[in-house]
């Protein structure tokens, strides 16, 4: 009975000393590096700057329609020039809200495909993990939870690689 007790202890201490093998990846970093969000970056600021040019053309469009409504308006009877001044601002305020129901639209489609991005890296992370024995691989960045690591414990170039080879083979 004393050498199973003592059999059970060594067991014990053994398996409490095994060590957890501890990583992390530097979040902010590795999507910089990821390819796939530079890559929709890219895509997201050419949509974004083709609606700036959208608007900034309807806005001058409009601006141009009001001088050209003040010139007219001063040889007009007073209730008619308001009521074509009115009918200018209903429909720069209907194009208004068009613009931004299209603004608000491509927002959260490129949210959309940011999560998709951010849903990869997770799945490719916790794989990589599973693959290489890690017990943790834990966030670091901004928000994350890694204040401090060896960079020997550092995973983000490594998982970075297999982001962007993956991603390239897909294209």
């Amino acid at each position: 009975m004393k050498k199973l007790i003592v059999v059970v202890a060594a067991f014990l201490i053994a398996s409490c000393q095994e060590q957890q093998k501890i990583g992390y990846v530097d979040n902010v970093k590795l999507m910089e590096d990821y390819q796939e969000k530079i890559d929709f970056d890219g895509r997201f600021k050419v949509k974004d700057e083709a609606m700036l040019k959208k608007r900034d053309s309807i806005s001058q469009a409009y601006q141009f329609e009001a001088q050209a409504f003040q010139i007219k308006a001063q040889k007009m009877a007073q209730a008619k020039a308001q009521e074509e001044y009115n009918a200018i601002q209903q429909r720069a305020q209907q194009m208004g809200q068009l613009l931004q129901q299209e603004e608000q639209a491509l927002r959260a489609a490129g949210q959309v495909e940011l999560d998709s991005i951010v849903s990869v890296v997770k799945r490719e992370i916790k794989a990589y993990g599973k693959a290489n024995g890690y017990s943790y691989i834990l966030g670091g960045g901004e928000g994350g939870s890694v204040l401090y690591g060896k960079e020997v414990n550092d995973l983000t170039d490594e998982v970075v690689k297999i982001l962007n080879d993956k991603y390239s083979k897909e294209k």
